[in-house]
Parts: structure tokens; C-alpha cells; sequence
């Protein structure tokens, strides 16, 4: 099956084809159908198994279709909220690729920073908002937020919405809601606080339910080294040098980190680029090729901006950072290891990053070789032992408090109609 078989407009599947996505995921050729046809949905899918594709193609389309039914100034249309400011700001990134071809707008808000330019954005008029449930609260009782006009809106995460207390917050903005709307509600449990809720929202909803990927790639070597934050970039050389890897896929949470780490290799004489969504389509195509003919050694690349590459023969994966969500470490490191070739996993993992580490070795339940013999290696888990998987809801316990790489005075995208996203 194919993005076209689903129905989506062409201007949604030039931008997929852009950015490499080829087929669709179980959760998108469950959810887009009906959500096309207007209908609720209760999602029970983790982030990494393409829930944010799932709902945020079908709200495109279906804002596009209605597109000059209503003059004038723009008002919301789409409301989605998220936990935290972290995955607001993932699903925003979602949204501008995804929508590049289309005259739709959408904004950003969350709490821990001037609210000066998010209000600058909604005075303009946004079609979709994204928003953490406080900062959305402050600024419907100041009057810049009025929810009459929501004809979407989408609930992610909705079990960690409850974890962090928000179930108060969150019936506060279900009550400025229009009766007539659609709802897309998203959880990865449905346990009965969850189905509670769920029954108050959705109306006769179709069910999906996706398992999420948890096991690694058994052709795949997997190792861990404990380096402190300031000495990444030393061990990320040493091991280059010490185990002769010329052809290596590195991986980093934000575009900024990338880029670093490739402009410090390229200063060690290392034949490094790297590949996010702010680089143009262009040097995205130079980068890959280079890299696919072997004459860059080094790609680092984000997770958004490294779906569709496909290498052969792709001997080493590095985690350069430990990603927050544990599935995306499987994704990640399934790119080496295929078809019927070996292959390396290594991740370097500091001690701000072991509550996301250990929810890998949960989730994968393998016990990872800890590589501890080297020159910047760091003694941040002597208490206890790294290589097993950890107690239930340990790795829960700095959930929405990382920053993900973002910086506070970040502004909230806006998409006016003369934006041009890059991919």
C-alpha cells in the first residue's frame, strides 16, 4: 500500500515524497482513512510507530478542502494538545513538512517563555494550534484564544497528559469546545482513567491499536560507552580512529547538534555532513549521495530528517545522543544490520541521558556490552548495574523535564502565505 492508495491530496504526497517517506505505517493506513471520512478515532500507539502522520495528513487535507468557506481573518480550526513543550514543538516540525505545498498556517504554545511572539502569531490568525494544556489556559483567560471555531481537535499522549496532572486542565479546555467537532484521542495504554476520559470525548470512534516496536535487529552488535557531555566529541574521534570506521550514520536530537558534531569532525580532517530540516533540499541530496558513494564518511543526521535513507551495506550506527523515546533507538539502529549483513550499534550516554537509556534496555530487554575501557570513560552508575533492564517506571521519572536540545526564546512556527518551509 501506498500513500496515494490512501486517498491524500497531491499536494501532501509531493511533501512526503520530499522528505522520503514511501509507505505508510500500520497506525496511518488504520487512522487516515476514517479520519478522512470525518470520523473519531481512539489511537492506542506510542510516539515512533508514525501517529503524528496518522492525524496530521488527514487535518490537512481536510482544512484544505474547506479552504475560502470562510473569509476573512483566520480563526482555529484545529486544536492539538500535547504534554509537553518538547513533542509541541516535534508535532509543529511534523506539520511544516507535511504542509508545504499548502496555504495553511499553524502556531506554537507552550509555558517557560515570553508569551510576546506566540501572541504576535495567533493576533495574525492561525488555522492549527499546537499548545501545552497551560500556557493555552493562560491565554484563553487573557482573551488572545477563543476556541468557537474548532471543527478538529486531537488529544496526543493522553496517558502522559495524566501522569503530569493535567486531567483538570484538560476538562477546562474540553469545556470551551464546540459539541460539533471531531476528535482524534491518542494513548499508548487504555487503561480505565484513559477509556474514561476517552468515552467523555469520542462519539461512535473507530479503535487502532499498534504494537510498538521493541526488539532490535539480531544481526545487530549493540554497545554502550558512559561519556560525560564535554567529552562526546573526543570519544566520537578516538572511536572512528580506534575501530577504523569509515562509513558511519551518527545520530543527534536537534539540528544544532548536528551540525556541531559534523563541523568538528570536518576540523579533525574526518569527511563529515549532516542532514536536518533546515539544510536545503539541494545540500540534502549532496549529503546523501556523498555518503551513499562513500565519499563522506560521516553522516549525522536528526531522526525526522533521516527517514528514507536507505544505505547498503551499512556497517556502523552511532547514537551520538540517547534519544528520548525508546522506540526511536530501535528505528535508529535498524539501519545497519540488513539484509542478512552484521552489523554495529554504539551510543554514548551521559548522565543526564540514563533515564532514557534505561527505558531502551526495558523496552528491548537485552543486556548491552558497557564498553568501559576507554580514555573518557565516565564512572556515572558505580551504584548500580546499567546493563539490565530497569524496574517499572524508573525510566519515567524525567519525563517533560528535558529540554530536548530547545532553546527557551525559540519562536512558535508560523506559516503565513508566503512561508517557504525548507525540508
Amino acid at each position: 500500500m501506498t500513500f496515494k492508495d490512501l486517498k491524500l491530496i497531491q499536494p501532501l504526497l509531493t511533501a512526503l515524497d520530499k522528505i522520503g517517506y514511501t509507505e505508510p505505517t500500520p497506525i496511518q493506513k488504520q487512522s487516515i482513512p476514517p479520519l478522512l471520512e470525518g470520523r473519531d478515532i481512539f489511537g492506542c500507539a506510542q510516539t515512533g510507530t508514525g501517529k503524528t502522520a496518522a492525524f496530521a495528513l488527514p487535518i490537512l487535507q481536510l482544512l484544505d478542502s474547506k479552504k475560502g468557506q470562510q473569509p476573512g481573518r483566520r480563526t482555529i480550526k484545529t486544536l492539538v494538545l500535547a504534554p509537553t513543550r518538547e513533542l509541541a514543538l516535534q508535532i509543529a516540525e511534523n506539520f511544516k513538512e507535511y504542509s508545504l505545498h499548502l496555504d495553511i498556517s499553524f502556531t506554537t504554545i507552550f509555558g517557560g517563555v515570553s508569551q510576546v511572539n506566540q501572541v504576535k502569531d495567533l493576533q495574525r490568525g492561525v488555522d492549527i494550534l499546537i499548545a501545552t494544556p497551560g500556557r493555552l489556559l493562560d491565554l484563553m483567560q487573557q482573551g488572545y484564544i477563543k476556541l468557537n471555531d474548532i471543527k478538529i481537535f486531537v488529544l496526543d499522549e493522553a496517558d502522559r497528559m495524566l501522569d503530569m496532572g493535567f486531567i483538570h486542565d484538560i476538562k477546562k479546555v474540553i469545556a470551551k469546545l464546540p459539541a460539533q467537532r471531531q476528535t482524534m484521542f491518542f494513548s499508548a495504554t487504555a487503561a480505565p482513567d484513559i477509556m474514561k476520559l476517552a468515552n467523555t470525548l469520542l462519539k461512535d470512534p473507530v479503535r487502532v491499536a499498534v504494537t510498538p516496536v521493541s526488539t532490535t535487529a539480531e544481526l545487530v552488535g549493540q554497545k554502550v560507552y558512559y561519556v560525560s557531555k564535554n567529552n562526546k566529541k573526543h570519544l566520537l574521534k578516538q572511536v572512528l580512529e580506534t575501530e577504523k570506521i569509515d562509513h558511519v550514520l551518527v545520530f543527534t536530537r536537534t539540528k544544532h547538534g548536528a551540525d556541531k558534531v559534523a563541523k568538528d569532525l570536518s576540523k579533525a580532517g574526518i569527511k563529515a555532513e549532516a542532514i536536518h530540516g533546515n539544510k536545503s533540499q539541494g545540500a540534502r541530496e549532496r549529503a546523501l549521495k556523498g555518503f551513499k558513494d562513500r565519499t563522506i564518511h560521516v553522516l549525522v543526521a536528526t531522526d525526522i530528517a533521516s527517514r528514507g535513507i536507505d544505505v547498503d551495506k551499512l556497517s556502523h550506527v552511532i547514537n551520538f545522543e540517547i534519544p528520548e523515546v525508546a522506540e526511536t533507538y530501535v528505528h535508529r539502529i535498524g539501519r545497519t544490520g540488513r539484509a542478512g549483513s552484521t552489523g554495529i550499534a554504539i551510543s554514548f550516554c551521559m548522565e543526564e541521558e540514563l533515564p532514557y537509556w534505561k527505558g531502551i534496555l526495558k523496552l528491548t530487554q537485552q543486556d548491552i556490552e558497557v564498553v568501559k575501557d576507554h580514555a573518557y570513560a565516565e564512572n556515572i552508575s558505580a551504584d548500580r548495574p546499567m546493563a539490565s533492564a530497569p524496574k517499572n517506571g524508573e525510566a519515567k521519572k524525567s519525563q517533560g523535564k528535558s529540554n530536548n536540545g530547545w532553546r527557551g526564546g525559540r519562536k512558535s512556527f508560523h506559516k503565513p502565505k508566503s512561508f517557504q518551509s525548507k525540508a
